[in-house]
């Protein structure tokens, strides 16, 4: 309880930039939340998500025959009923896996959705138009920023999405993304406060994809030069209540975590 009022009294003491002395201190809006792997601790259900107007994070893979799917390993043992490399099943032996038995009886006949299925669920979301949808690609090759264009495009998707996974330390991937779109997302790693300098001079990159909580003065200079700051890793991706706070008072753009509506329920508590 001491640590709770600890937070909330530093939160209380941010001031909205460009006010003046005597002006009510208020709150910093929250980051958008982006939900690892959609709800995974509840099931791996994207439009879930959609209808708690809550982004969430997917794994892009290729299928044998070219198709673009959403699946986290390379193998399909551990979340479906076969067994194999992504890669060595074309979409429609894809298709009949069972892809939910695995977390639950209740989710028996869940399929590996597509990319393209998976946009068409954010395409007629009006209500969520403002969350982030990271694509974590997790293969590169010479025609994945095309395809993944191409798609954000018939879907009107691409100012909500943000390329992580490969892309984050790929100069040759964000290079192709950004020759494909000028309005999609793309994200640079900093690991440390000591890579920011290095990832601000990426001209292909849009979003700073760090693995620390940035200090507020850091946050400030990322946003000066035009770029939004997207954080992740063990710092935030666990029930970690007083980091999330420390990522809203530092102006986060986006965070990244296993417990989506615990961190929505933490924000929620302070105005």
């Amino acid at each position: 309880m001491v640590l709770r009022a600890m937070i909330v009294a530093g939160l209380l003491l941010v001031v909205v930039s460009g006010g003046t002395p005597g002006q009510e201190a208020k709150v910093p809006a929250p980051p958008r939340i982006v939900a690892h792997r959609g709800l995974f601790k509840h099931a791996a259900a994207f439009n879930a998500c959609v209808s708690l107007r809550c982004g969430f994070e997917l794994d892009i893979r290729r299928s044998k025959d070219g198709d673009l799917v959403c699946i986290h390993d390379d193998d399909v043992r551990r979340t479906t009923t076969g067994g194999g490399k992504v890669s060595g099943f074309t979409f429609a032996e894809l298709r009949k896996l069972d892809a939910g038995s695995w977390f639950d009886p209740a989710f028996a006949g869940e399929r590996v959705p597509a990319l393209a299925e998976v946009f068409g669920l954010l395409k007629d979301a009006k209500a969520a138009a403002a969350t982030i949808i990271a694509l974590d690609i997790k293969v590169e090759d010479d025609h994945m920023a095309g395809d993944i264009v191409k798609l954000a495009k018939q879907h009107g998707l691409g100012p909500r999405l943000a390329c992580i996974g490969n892309t984050i330390t790929s100069p040759n991937l964000r290079r192709q993304l950004r020759a494909a779109s000028p309005m999609i997302g793309v994200a640079v790693l900093a690991q440390t406060a000591d890579d920011l300098e290095a990832a601000l001079t990426d001209k292909n990159a849009d979003w700073i994809y760090v693995r620390f909580v940035p200090t507020p003065e850091q946050s400030a200079r990322i946003h000066r030069l035009g770029k939004r700051i997207f954080l992740s890793g063990p710092l935030v991706a666990g029930n970690e209540p007083e980091n999330w706070q420390r990522a809203r008072l530092a102006r986060v753009d986006a965070l990244l975590t296993d417990y989506p509506l615990a961190c929505r329920e933490t924000w929620r508590e302070v105005k």
